[in-house]
């Protein structure tokens, strides 16, 4: 769980564009960069803080995540690996300097290694479709998928078994060279990929055969996933290292189940109770009456008490959808529709004049106050 405001610490509102994310970044980047603030303590730990912040807030999912859980990790609880929120989801906090200013100078930029040219694997995005009775309850669904994974003759090398990479002459293994570059700052040295082996730090001279090179083969897989009982529309359950497969070292990404519910024929749902509407006959609302309404797999038996008006709610308790990642159920709320018949004969209306005559006007409240306002 992030244990601060990352929206304060960038000095932006929750409603700021990428573009206002990325400038009040920038600014706070170069205000607090080491080569400005030679052995300040403070500058390296607000500097640590407006990265983790904007590594959060440029990341569309976990930017969502953020909002909506205060975690830009999701819900990983279920079936994922799990893991908390790491700033080495961008291979260090260099790496976003260089994806922003192009690289900075000096010892900020100067310790990566040929680990940091890792990549990390792509996220994949599932649509999860369920019905209303496996999203209120909980279900075990077969997720069937392409994706990348670890080539298992070379085991992510890309060379040829038997045969190892070797270490590039040009930058010594390191995946970078350095060159200068002027800067608003002064003279800097930069780093920038090494052309040779494109950031690897080493070159394949006999290639596997099973990936062509890549590390990666394409494979076809099936993965059982949990449903939690009580989701919603729309939510997402975020499997960690489910997604493709890492380059170069790189970790897998993960697989985003974007959930997309069915709707029921006769109930609608607000959080976790469910509600629906039942029609009786007028006789039935005087006199009272017990009518049959559809649950979410079950029918109910609901007392309809004598005198019932149109619009009345009735709750029955714990007939709703599971409550999500917590004991319980929500209710069952049925609103009562009054339904007067459409046409009567004679003696049917002799009937109803009669019984009309013979009830107190004061019993009709509502009408009465109408009335009241009429004069």
């Amino acid at each position: 769980m992030a244990s601060k405001n990352y929206y304060d610490v960038l000095g932006v509102s929750k409603s700021a564009s990428d573009e206002e994310i990325k400038k009040a970044y920038r600014t706070l980047a170069k205000k607090y960069h080491p080569d400005l603030n030679q052995g300040s303590a403070d500058a390296a730990e607000k500097l640590k803080e407006v990265n983790e912040a904007y590594e959060v807030l440029s990341d569309k999912t976990k930017r969502s995540n953020y909002d909506n859980y205060g975690d830009p990790n999701g819900m990983s609880g279920f079936g994922g690996n799990g893991g908390g929120f790491s700033s080495s989801s961008f291979g260090g906090f260099e790496d976003i300097f260089s994806n922003i200013f192009g690289g900075f100078g000096g010892g900020f930029g100067g310790g990566r290694n040929r680990r940091s040219m890792a990549q990390e694997g792509a996220d994949i995005e599932v649509k999860v479709n369920l019905t209303f009775e496996e999203a209120a309850f909980g279900v075990k669904k077969n997720i069937n998928l392409n994706r990348n994974e670890t080539c298992d003759a070379c085991h992510g090398t890309g060379a040829k078994p038997g045969t190892n990479p070797v270490t590039c002459s040009r930058c010594g293994g390191s995946g970078f060279v350095q060159q200068a570059q002027s800067t608003p700052f002064g003279r800097m040295m930069t780093q920038t990929t090494c052309p040779e082996c494109h950031g690897k730090g080493t070159i394949i001279k006999e290639k596997c055969s099973a990936c062509q090179g890549v590390g990666v083969v394409r494979k076809n897989r099936n993965i059982e996933v949990n449903i939690p009982g009580g989701i919603d529309n729309g939510q997402v359950i975020i499997l960690r290292g489910q997604g493709e497969a890492g380059i170069n070292g790189g970790s897998a990404g993960d697989m985003h189940l974007v959930i997309k519910i069915s709707p029921h024929t006769t109930l609608t749902r607000e959080g976790f109770n469910v509600f629906t509407t039942v029609p009786i006959k007028f006789t039935e609302s005087i006199l009272g009456t017990t009518v049959k309404v559809a649950g979410i797999n079950e029918t109910i038996d609901v007392k309809i008490p004598e005198f019932t008006q149109t619009g009345t709610k009735i709750t029955v308790k714990g007939k709703g959808t599971k409550i999500f990642n917590r004991n319980g159920y929500g209710d069952l709320i049925v609103t009562v529709e009054v339904e007067i018949p459409k046409s009567l004969d004679r003696a049917q209306k002799l009937l109803i004049e009669k019984l009309d005559s013979d009830i107190d006007s004061k019993q009709y409240v509502k009408k009465n106050q109408y009335n009241q306002k009429l004069k």
